[in-house]
């Protein structure tokens, strides 16, 4: 070795992040807050002190959230149609408050999830 030692770090439980992320809580310790606004990561949490300010969720809590979001429409969509029989407009109307309102619950979660998961794997200077 040229004088520099490789240091194996301590791999980070899964799991454990993945359940703080999707319940808007830090990966580390789980008690502070993950966003301080709807979608802005906090630059540290407030309990433990772990730097937040790393991540790169970028795109990814947004495709996530239409992949989920996508297959609610898909079973609502069938369990709405074979059980009411609407009319077109009303059928738009009960489809596009679903689609709105799992986007608008979803989206921080998978945020939360993709922070959550960045932290784990020690992604990005985590």
């Amino acid at each position: 070795m040229t004088g520099i030692d490789l240091v194996e770090e301590e791999p980070r439980a899964l799991k454990p992040a993945l359940l703080k992320g999707l319940r808007l809580r830090c990966p580390n310790c789980g008690g502070g807050r993950l966003l301080h606004s709807y979608l802005k990561v906090n630059d540290g949490c407030s309990e433990c002190g772990q730097e937040l300010h790393h991540q790169r969720a970028d795109d990814g809590p947004a495709y996530l959230t239409i992949l989920v979001v996508g297959h609610i429409l898909g079973f609502a969509l069938h369990i709405v149609y074979t059980q009411m029989r609407p009319d077109p407009w009303t059928l738009a109307i009960i489809m596009s408050v679903i689609t709105v309102g799992a986007s608008l619950l979803m989206l921080p979660r998978m945020k939360g999830l993709v922070v959550a998961y960045q932290w784990a794997k020690r992604m990005h200077g985590f």
